[in-house]
């Protein structure tokens, strides 16, 4: 049976697009339907990393130049604030209005506490908690405007909102500003008819970890520690951001979602 699609006509952006979650969300949005503009860094690597995107997409929406009409990159530094500003502008450009927000770009370079550089904890402040504010500004202010005003706007938070890490010192406060700033961009924009809500994943297979649970006694322990047995990969966020993103999710806001394989709730 064909998969009912939940976000035809809907278009979308997610900040750090081209790879891990963000990557995986473009790709379950535009199979439902929608159509997406994907934000990226703009250096070569993350530029050739959006034309794979592309070519992916190509062989699921019946070739490439159907690909270019559902798919657009808008790089830039979510540090920036012009960035968000851009992104936001080239979805309305091409495709009339927004729908759906993504915050997801994020770093996380792992360090003992007592390494950690002023410079390391300006740079992932910047890029994770600035960056998610410069871009849902953006977004909030054209879902605020356009007619009818509304849309929804989901934040990539982290279980590191909700429990520490001994080399996530600079990394864990980000991702609870990014659940504090969901929880009040929902309280204050909900007269707009805009919902904001978290997603929080758990061990999820991304290029910011891959490297620590290619550790086989690392990844049997975490695997161990999660009652579903397995740690995640990008695309299981895929089907929680098309739920916030959809009218299913209509009357949900201020809401955080773990999406963890149950490994925050497994402590005894």
């Amino acid at each position: 049976m064909a998969q009912s699609q939940l976000l035809v006509g809907k278009s979308m952006a997610v900040t750090g697009g081209v790879t891990g979650i963000g990557r995986a969300i473009a790709i379950g949005y535009i199979n439902h339907g929608a159509n997406v503009a994907v934000n990226h860094l703009g250096d070569p690597k993350s530029s050739e990393q959006f034309q794979t995107l592309l070519d992916e997409i190509s062989q699921s929406v019946g070739g490439k130049e159907e690909a270019r009409k559902r798919l657009i990159e808008v790089p830039g530094d979510v540090g920036d604030p012009e960035t968000g500003k851009k992104l936001v502008a080239a979805v309305v450009e091409k495709w009339g209005r927004l729908d759906v927000f993504i915050s997801n770009a994020g770093i996380c370079e792992f360090r003992e506490f007592l390494e950690i550089t002023p410079d390391l904890w300006n740079k992932t402040i910047g890029t994770n908690l600035t960056g998610a504010y410069n871009t849902i500004h953006a977004a909030a202010t054209q879902l605020s405007k356009q007619s009818p005003p509304g849309g929804s706007i989901i934040g990539v938070s982290s279980i590191s909102a909700l429990v520490g890490g001994a080399q996530q010192g600079h990394y864990t406060p980000t991702k609870a500003g990014v659940l504090s700033l969901i929880q009040s961009s929902a309280c204050a924009l909900g007269k707009y008819n805009i919902r904001c809500n978290a997603l929080l994943p758990g061990t999820i297979k991304t290029q910011l970890n891959e490297k620590d649970l290619e550790d086989d006694t690392k990844r049997k322990y975490m695997e161990g520690r999660i009652p579903l047995g397995r740690t995640g990969v990008p695309s299981d966020l895929a089907g929680p951001a098309v739920f916030l993103g959809s009218d299913l999710s209509s009357y949900v806001t201020g809401a955080q979602l773990l999406v963890d394989g149950g490994l925050f709730v497994n402590l005894q």
